[in-house]
């Protein structure tokens, strides 16, 4: 799997208090984000409506109606993007809604670059550096989230029955062609209730874990055999060994052969 929160941005506005929207909804055919700096505002998108503040990130998904309405002035960060791996129907609904930041050194910090870059990212250097600073703020998010889900994991005590036993599956599975529905299937639950559990349980994706075992088994093959990268591909559960390198480089930033140098002496 691509690095999941690798995007290309569209479009960057900086709203300063403004006091109320032009339209009160609108629908785009990108991703867009609201990132508030200062005040507040009343959302719904879809089933999923609040109110948001200063360290929530409002996101909405390409064709879905986000209806908004100022509670207070508000300065916020307008983003439009795509993301460069389109993510499952599943995986789309989970990074939808608010997400918030509680490190706020951090967010100001992100904010201020982004003000900085401002709306010249149609070429370079401000394409790639607004890039980096959207991507920043997805991985900020993920991680105040992942950390979140440790805790409430440490408390809740063992993963569920259904939970152990969807791991279990994917460790038999891991190396052999399946689609994630076969085990939603499988536990009689949806794919996105899979999704959200297993991240619940063990702080990953039920992809994120499969692709974590694949490229395990992938550089132990690379370092201790001299099979061709196809061959490799393979063993791993991958059907060839373009998409095992693309796979390879954006989660642990080398490629194959780069590491298989690595670690010959």
């Amino acid at each position: 799997m691509p690095n999941p929160w690798s995007i290309r941005p569209v479009a960057y506005i900086f709203w300063n208090r403004k006091k109320q929207f032009l339209l009160d909804h609108d629908t785009d055919a990108s991703w867009t984000m609201f990132a508030v700096e200062s005040g507040q505002f009343a959302y719904r998108i879809g089933e999923r409506e609040g109110e948001a503040g200063f360290g929530d990130i409002v996101v909405c998904p390409p064709g879905i109606a986000f209806h908004r309405r100022t509670i207070t002035p508000l300065s916020f960060h307008f983003i439009k993007f795509d993301w460069e791996e389109q993510p499952s129907p599943e995986e789309a609904e989970l990074r939808s809604g608010r997400w918030t930041i509680k490190d706020a050194d951090r967010l100001l910090s992100t904010y201020r670059y982004l003000k900085e870059i401002g709306s010249g990212i149609r070429q370079e250097p401000g394409h790639g550096r607004m890039k980096h600073m959207v991507e920043d703020l997805w991985r900020q998010l993920e991680m105040e989230r992942s950390r979140a889900a440790s805790e409430a994991d440490s408390e809740a005590g063992e993963p569920d029955p259904d939970m152990q036993e969807a791991r279990r599956w994917l460790q038999e599975h891991a190396f052999e062609p399946f689609a994630m529905r076969e085990l939603s299937d499988a536990l009689g639950i949806s794919p996105v209730q899979l999704t959200r559990r297993f991240r619940a349980a063990y702080r990953s994706t039920p992809s994120d874990f499969t692709t974590g075992l694949r490229l395990g088994r992938a550089c132990r093959l690379l370092e201790e055999t001299s099979l061709p990268l196809d061959r490799i591909a393979q063993q791993c559960g991958y059907e060839n060994g373009f998409y095992l390198s693309r796979v390879f480089t954006s989660k642990l930033g080398m490629t194959p052969s780069a590491h298989r140098k690595l670690h010959r002496v």
